[in-house]
């Protein structure tokens, strides 16, 4: 009997909904725009952070990393303390390898630096935006991922005689060799000739930028024949044994510190941190981008949800008589409240999924037209239909009431 009534209940809504197309289709646009915002920036976010972790996953876990500057500081607004900064230099690569006992290994990169990128050529082929990269010998054992495909790796010989031999990724040796083996291949790195000794493993691209359309030479060979800025200079460590990670770290502050002469009670005059580091600066930022995301479809649901408010408090004004009739002929105030509640949350329900299908839509585009990753979520989805529901429920129970609160004698009597 009960599931008989509320089977009319809804009917009756689902009628009175279909009855006005267009003032229900604008009543629930407000809550499409905000379950679409949540669905597709949440999307582009949790595929950012899945792209992030693969990266740093694929880098290893033990890795200390030893720059000049702090992540996240930005070059443009750099404070007085920070522009008196030494730079580090290669030397303190090598005497990080040399002194700390604790150190399974160190990698050097150093990015050469050019008012415009420097063009690398073979034959007629020529990569005018490939980075050149000078690299120490120890990159494989440090992440293993630099191992080469073909070839060999820069050794510890090319970085003592300045030897002009380098190692292409995957994507720039396509380019130059897209039909020939390019080992021991002399190609042009600007005006200098280097001979190819490698190919690196292919990594991919993260955020749109190609990892494997760069060449990689002897550190010492790009401080001898291009200019560079050794703020720039990044020193990649890792521990012999897991699990010493702060004593390591430990051992190479103190070994800089004596190097840098950095007096006792400073602090340091360089930056050291490890991956976590990264991955709390990186939420930081997805943090504040969903922060944002939530106030613009907070907005959406607001209006939305007004909206809904609106619209039902016309239907009631529109249908007193209506329900005048309905309580005469024996409905109760809960019926009424019912129907004119399911009516809200119909609405704000179609609003939802609406949402939730245009949110993966656009999750797909930018997927597929754009170099920024996406990948949308259950939860996302539960939580947007979930919300939209809620607005119906929270801004239909006023108008529900008051159609609920009708006298019918008086309802009856309204024209």
């Amino acid at each position: 009997m009960r599931l008989g009534i509320l089977r009319e209940i809804v009917q009756m809504a689902f009628d009175s909904i279909r009855s006005h197309k267009l003032r229900s289709f604008l009543t629930l646009l407000g809550i499409m725009i905000g379950v679409m915002t949540v669905i597709g920036m949440v999307s582009i976010i949790q595929g950012l952070n899945r792209a992030f972790m693969a990266e740093l996953e694929s880098a290893g876990s033990d890795l200390i990393i030893v720059e000049k500057y702090e992540p996240g500081i930005q070059m443009g607004r750099l404070s007085e303390e920070e522009r008196k900064k030494k730079d580090l230099t290669f030397e303190d690569a090598v005497a990080i390898e040399q002194e700390c006992s604790l150190v399974k290994g160190v990698a050097v990169s150093l990015l050469a630096r050019l008012s415009e990128p420097i063009p690398v050529k073979y034959q007629n082929v020529i990569s005018q935006d490939s980075l050149v990269f000078g690299m120490n010998d120890q990159w494989p054992d440090v992440i293993t991922i630099y191992w080469p495909s073909s070839g060999r790796f820069l050794t510890k010989s090319d970085i003592d005689h300045r030897a002009k031999v380098c190692v292409l990724g995957s994507e720039l040796a396509e380019i130059l060799f897209p039909h020939t083996d390019p080992l021991q291949k002399d190609i042009r790195i600007g005006a200098e000739k280097f001979t190819v000794v490698g190919v690196l493993q292919e990594r991919g691209s993260i955020f749109g930028q190609s990892r494997d359309n760069v060449v990689g030479i002897p550190i010492t060979t790009l401080m001898k024949y291009y200019p560079y800025n050794l703020s720039q200079l990044q020193i990649l460590a890792v521990p012999k044994q897991h699990g010493t990670m702060q004593e390591t770290i430990e051992q190479i502050i103190n070994l800089l510190r004596r190097r840098r002469k950095v007096e006792f009670g400073k602090p340091n005059d360089f930056a050291i941190y490890t991956q976590d580091t990264l991955v709390d600066l990186f939420n930081q930022l997805t943090g504040a981008v969903f922060l944002v995301m939530i106030v613009i479809s907070s907005i959406g649901l607001l209006v939305g949800g007004i909206g809904v408010m609106n619209i039902m408090l016309v239907s009631v004004k529109e249908r007193t008589r209506e329900i005048g009739i309905r309580k005469a002929l024996g409905a109760r105030s809960s019926d009424i409240l019912k129907q004119f509640l399911i009516e809200a949350i119909f609405l704000t329900g179609v609003g939802g999924v609406s949402g939730v299908l245009i949110g993966f839509a656009i999750a797909f585009l930018v997927k597929t037209a754009t170099p920024l990753p996406a990948s949308v979520t259950p939860w996302s989805v539960i939580a947007g239909l979930l919300v939209s529901i809620s607005v119906g429920l929270f801004f239909g129970i006023f108008p529900a009431q008051k159609a609920a609160k009708l006298d019918p004698i008086v309802a009856l009597r309204y024209e």
